[in-house]
């Protein structure tokens, strides 16, 4: 297949810029799996498509305010640091801009000198080495000082920083947040187990490279990013004890789907698991755990709409794309919702 063909037309307007006041007040297009009829809904009706006995698997991981900047010691200058990857304790892997402003052996002040940093190495890609002094806990200073990493599409600014963590989230460590998680509350998710639907948590921590576009215009060609994940026994007991009893595996957002399919794949089985996985679903995959997925409205070419036509089927996939388009739901990570099932 190619890339191309999982283009569709969005006109700009329908990308979801701010997140609604209540979370699970956004609309639901409901898809059936096998014959692709599609009911509009609103996310609390989403009780309705889980039996008991279903299991939800949602993803806890939490987003770090990773987005800072630094002044340049010297020059003044103003850098954009965006972390990546923690290499070890104090350094990390980062995305600079402007580039040439942040040099091996540059020093950089953070939040009126509340730390600093220097890079030491600027590697092949592009990116950066950076090694941060500071005193008291790193991660403390970073959510001082620190801006949510909000998708490239968000012009707006958003003004409460857990508007972009899910109620559920738990394990710092993303650059991006699993969004079809963001529909759920607190009093939502009581209501779904008072149901007899049970929840599992995974962890995969999301990196930037899930905005980034495939450049290939064959598919099979695309490299994906690489992420860590973890899946944890009692949630691994969870799964095999669902499937063992007739219910469902039903998987809030991609990453959670990436993280059980990810362990299917390299294991044969379900099981606890703590790796990384660069795991691409495209069309023609064949899903080894998940049973339904709910998601949201994912960037035409993007792997993540390439995922979900691996699941409901090509065709399917993009009338439902369209019909949202022309029912004018909203997109992408702050927009509506879709459950698959």
């Amino acid at each position: 297949m190619k890339t191309s063909d999982f283009y569709y037309e969005l006109p700009e307007e329908l990308i979801a810029q701010h997140p609604l006041s209540v979370r699970d007040s956004s609309r639901l297009l409901h898809v059936d799996k096998e014959t692709g009829e599609l009911t509009h809904r609103h996310f609390t009706d989403i009780l309705d498509y889980l039996n008991p006995g279903d299991l939800l698997i949602m993803n806890n991981t939490r987003v770090l305010p990773c987005r800072i900047y630094g002044v340049k010691e010297g020059t003044g200058a103003v850098v954009e640091f965006l972390l990546l990857t923690q290499k070890k304790l104090g350094t990390w892997e980062c995305l600079a801009g402007p580039g040439k402003k942040a040099r091996e052996g540059s020093t950089f002040s953070f939040g009126d000198g509340k730390m600093t940093g220097t890079v030491k190495e600027v590697k092949e890609d592009g990116n950066r080495v950076v090694e941060f002094t500071y005193d008291g806990n790193f991660f403390s200073i970073l959510d001082e000082i620190g801006q949510m990493p909000l998708p490239p599409y968000i012009k707006e600014k958003l003004e409460d920083k857990e508007r972009y963590q899910t109620v559920y989230s738990k394990e710092l460590g993303s650059a991006a947040a699993p969004t079809a998680g963001l529909h759920f509350t607190p009093e939502l998710i009581d209501r779904i187990k008072e149901k007899g639907v049970k929840i599992g948590y995974v962890t995969l921590h999301v990196g930037l490279g899930t905005f980034r576009p495939v450049k290939v215009d064959d598919v099979t060609k695309h490299k994906m990013h690489s992420e860590h994940y973890e899946l944890p026994s009692a949630t691994a007991d969870l799964i095999n004890e669902t499937k063992e009893n007739g219910g469902r595996v039903i998987c809030v957002g991609t990453t959670s789907c990436r993280t059980v399919e990810a362990v299917a794949t390299k294991n044969g089985r379900i099981c606890a698991d703590d790796d990384w996985t660069d795991i691409f679903i495209y069309p023609g995959y064949e899903f080894k755990c998940m049973d339904a997925l709910i998601t949201n409205f994912h960037l035409p070419e993007s792997t993540l709409i390439m995922l979900v036509s691996a699941f409901l089927g090509f065709d399917k996939t993009m009338n439902a794309y369209n019909t949202a388009v022309k029912e004018r739901y909203r997109f992408f990570s702050f927009g509506d919702s879709m459950m698959i099932s």
